[in-house]
């Protein structure tokens, strides 16, 4: 069976904070930990009332250090954000700290609002350096030559394992030609999801990092102990994409019985059409959902992700979701 992941934005709920969503994604990680989740991995969103994991390397530290076995990474730091030094500095220290266990993603577009984006990067325009910033990043963390002026330390030698995210075609390509990892993000744009998984495979030349290509992709996943209610947990994301679409990000709300009573029909409409990769409801048809998935992509990870009002039942839908796998296994092996 292909391993399972998380994918975690450490929301911050009505009525709470960033210090809780902090905590709660700690939780949320231990527990995938103990079910056997591959990895787990945060995503860098700046400007957003309802995400505290903008610091996305401080948040994997603090990951790691409460959890076990499970690899802690990025899904992802946004490169253009940033000096290709420094990152590799931060996830070599990580690596340093948590060895054997942190993983690199990356992606190209800010993860915020254009005023944002500006203040962030103050010299020049990020995303048109991508694939150059991203061979840069990957050199910083091979071996120093003996007369190398300027070194990643600690980096230098440790080749954490980088992937390269993308919600379209560009990173795809980008991805093959490298000879790296790829990751789509499906769970929010899921519109060239199987176009961009060909492109990838089409294109992978293999490198000293990867012999073959190696696809991810993540879908949305509210499982509970009823169709009923794993409908009922999606409402606040449906939610969060609304007011996401005008402009005005939030905190993430609660749940709600009659989603119809608080938004649009247009505003349901374009919330569902994000969530088409979606597994939601019970036990017996979040895993006949999540199956169907694998079999449409032939991915060979999955990972999943969610965000719920409520962290018990965030956690209760990663229990679902290991129990699904596990039963995929053994009828697989079977």
């Amino acid at each position: 069976m292909i391993p399972f992941s998380v994918l975690d934005l450490s929301p911050i709920v009505e009525g709470g904070d960033a210090r809780r969503g902090l905590d709660e994604t700690l939780a949320l990680a231990q527990a995938a930990d103990r079910l056997g989740y591959e990895r787990f991995w945060l995503a860098e969103h700046h400007n957003m009332p309802g995400i505290a994991s903008a610091a996305t390397a401080i948040v994997i530290g603090h990951v790691a250090a409460g959890t076990e076995r499970i690899r802690v990474g990025s899904g992802g730091v946004m490169l253009p954000n940033h000096a290709p030094l420094v990152v590799a500095e931060q996830f070599g220290t990580l690596e340093t700290l948590f060895p054997g266990r942190i993983d690199l993603g990356l992606g190209r577009a800010p993860g915020t609002d254009g005023a944002t984006a500006r203040a962030l990067r103050r010299y020049f325009e990020g995303a048109d350096q991508f694939p150059r910033d991203v061979v840069e990043l990957i050199q910083w963390f091979e071996p120093a030559s003996e007369n190398q002026p300027v070194r990643a330390v600690p980096g230098a030698g440790l080749r954490v394992p980088i992937w390269l995210l993308g919600s379209s075609l560009f990173s795809a390509q980008l991805a093959g030609q490298l000879g790296l990892p790829y990751a789509f993000a499906s769970h929010f744009a899921p519109e060239l999801l199987l176009e961009a998984l060909a492109l990838y495979r089409r294109e992978f030349v293999p490198s000293d990092r990867l012999a073959k290509p190696r696809a991810m992709a993540a879908i949305n996943v509210f499982a509970a102990d009823t169709d009923a209610e794993g409908v009922r947990l999606s409402t606040s994301m449906q939610q969060s994409f609304a007011r996401l679409s005008t402009g005005k990000p939030g905190k993430l709300p609660p749940p709600v019985d009659d989603i119809a009573a608080i938004l649009t029909p247009q505003q349901i409409a374009g919330a569902k059409g994000r969530l088409l990769y979606s597994a939601i409801g019970g036990p017996e048809t979040v895993k006949r959902q999540l199956t169907d998935f694998i079999a449409l992509t032939g991915v060979d990870e999955l990972m999943v992700t969610g965000m719920m009002f409520d962290n018990t039942a965030r956690i209760r839908s990663l229990e679902i979701v290991a129990e699904a796998r596990d039963q995929m296994a053994t009828k697989q092996a079977a």
